[in-house]
């Protein structure tokens, strides 16, 4: 009879899901050489090649495939199984940056879901400086807020990935140089707003504000309508956006940092907003990969 050793069943659905072996230590905060370690006992104990690795990219095999709802369904059990002794169901209260959440949300809030199902995510979006004033009055656990390259930087904040933002616009758009640049923003007070105006300004480019958005997904649809351009981190935009940077001649943007600030102890808990974390900022290429 096969016994499934439970944490190497754990690594290899964070592997699948997080479409990243460095991703999936980070998350189960160990080393990427001991979650390969993890999975090839797995293998072995199954007699089965669960992923194809290649240096650029890990997918699932056929095999691979087939067991992963029924490994999801095992780690479920597990948690359930426990949360009948810690006292059923706790809260998490997480606020994210809308320069952070991309298209992969609703995957990773099932992610989080079939990770831990006792636990409740209470899900804020909203501009970082908001959602860093709420976390200082505790109204929050947790954010994963962005800030500019060379801010200052609190004591509190653990750095997740630095990623560049670009210029985005509606691939059949046009703009010629001498005319304002028609933009889409997000209302005041907003950094990349102010990074994206300061960069117009110093590089001498005219721009008017013709679309004003109270969030990420209203600022795609009025670039994906062709009514302006805007920037945005690429993975955070529709897919049929184009980067036209280099077409119009427009001044590089600050890179962003995203960052977590969380003051969250129970270990299940924190285990949950690290896989969070380790979900975002994912390649556009791996985020599809398995789905």
């Amino acid at each position: 009879m096969i016994t499934l050793d439970l944490d190497a069943v754990r690594a290899f659905v964070l592997v699948a899901e997080l479409n990243s072996f460095t991703r999936a230590a980070d998350a189960l905060d160990t080393t990427q050489s001991a979650v390969s370690l993890k999975l090839k006992r797995l293998e072995t104990a199954l007699g089965r090649q669960l992923l194809e690795r290649t240096p650029r990219v890990v997918r699932l095999s056929a095999d691979g495939a087939a067991f992963l709802d029924a490994a999801r369904e095992l780690l479920g059990a597990h948690e359930r199984a426990l949360g009948t002794l810690s006292g059923g169901r706790r809260r998490l209260a997480v606020g994210l940056s809308e320069h952070v959440a991309d298209a992969g949300l609703a995957r990773q809030l099932a992610t989080l879901r079939q990770h831990d199902p006792l636990l409740v995510i209470e899900l804020h979006l909203g501009l970082s400086a908001a959602l860093l004033a709420q976390y200082d009055e505790r109204r929050l656990d947790a954010v994963i807020v962005r800030r500019e390259v060379g801010e200052p930087v609190r004591d509190d904040a653990r750095l997740l990935f630095t990623e560049p933002l670009v210029w985005l616009a509606a691939p059949g758009a046009q703009w010629q140089p001498g005319a304002p640049l028609p933009l889409a923003l997000l209302a005041e007070p907003c950094a990349v707003r102010q990074a994206a105006i300061r960069s117009l300004d110093a590089a001498g480019i005219g721009w008017a504000e013709v679309f004003v958005g109270g969030g990420v997904a209203a600022i795609g649809a009025a670039i994906e309508a062709g009514l302006a351009v805007s920037p945005l981190a690429r993975r955070v935009a529709p897919r049929t956006l184009a980067d036209v940077g280099a077409k119009y001649g427009l001044p590089t943007l600050p890179a962003s940092q995203v960052a977590l600030h969380s003051r969250v102890r129970d270990e299940r808990s924190a285990a949950t907003l690290q896989l969070l974390a380790s979900s975002l900022g994912a390649p556009l290429a791996a985020q599809r990969d398995l789905q």
